[in-house]
């Protein structure tokens, strides 16, 4: 079964209805997860080995049905989730996570994507070692500015281009993944998209650029 993108919208937009229009449901305890065993997380590191091995060992399978395996692990997750803590409970939480957090990250990295898809950085670059390295603290440092996926789209055709000529090269764009594309953006919730569900969860704007500062810093000269 193939729903539109149309289709997808109007479920989501028909669940914030239901949650609005029922007053189980809207008053529902929260879950309480400073009691809820690990094993609870067992799903969602299902679905994260699932993600990194589907690709590589049975891409075929997962190419056609990606969709079911993560409707599958999530059905795993819920479904306990309301037989234990009840069905108003349960709904409210999936709702919560997917209205406030899921849309909200979505139309972040929707405009970040946006306009990164809409810079062209061009000129006369030449590959050296220090050029390369600048390109890669420029790089870290814009990944906590407009996020590590926009960073990588700025910056990632320039520093190609600019290491075409060289026989080895292989190396600086590993280094620019490690760099702009995931350490770069510990710094900010724009950076990367658990920190940024943690602002939406009232942790303060700043508090990664205060406290992971050094860290960063630190892996980041490793």
């Amino acid at each position: 079964m193939h729903f539109s993108n149309v289709t997808r919208a109007a479920f989501i937009v028909g669940c914030a209805v239901i949650l609005a229009l029922s007053p189980e449901p809207a008053f529902a305890a929260e879950l309480p997860g400073e009691s809820m065993s690990l094993l609870w997380g067992l799903p969602f590191a299902g679905i994260l080995l699932c993600i990194a091995t589907g690709p590589l060992l049975y891409h075929h399978f997962w190419e056609h049905h990606y969709g079911k395996i993560a409707l599958g692990w999530a059905l795993l997750a819920t479904l306990p989730m309301a037989v234990a803590f009840g069905f108003s409970t349960t709904l409210t939480a999936v709702l919560h996570t997917v209205l406030l957090e899921y849309v909200s990250f979505i139309i972040l990295l929707f405009g970040l994507f946006t306009i990164s898809g809409g810079i062209l950085v061009a000129g006369n670059i030449h590959g050296t070692p220090l050029m390369n390295a600048l390109i890669l603290v420029i790089g870290a440092v814009l990944a906590s500015v407009v996020g590590t996926t926009g960073a990588s789209m700025i910056l990632i055709r320039p520093i190609i281009r600019a290491n075409d000529n060289r026989p080895f090269n292989a190396h600086v764009v590993v280094f620019f993944i490690f760099l702009v594309s995931n350490i770069g953006g510990s710094l900010t919730p724009l950076g990367d998209p658990p920190l940024f569900v943690g602002f939406l969860r009232g942790v303060d704007f700043f508090w990664t650029t205060q406290h992971l500062w050094f860290d960063t810093l630190f892996v980041a000269a490793l």
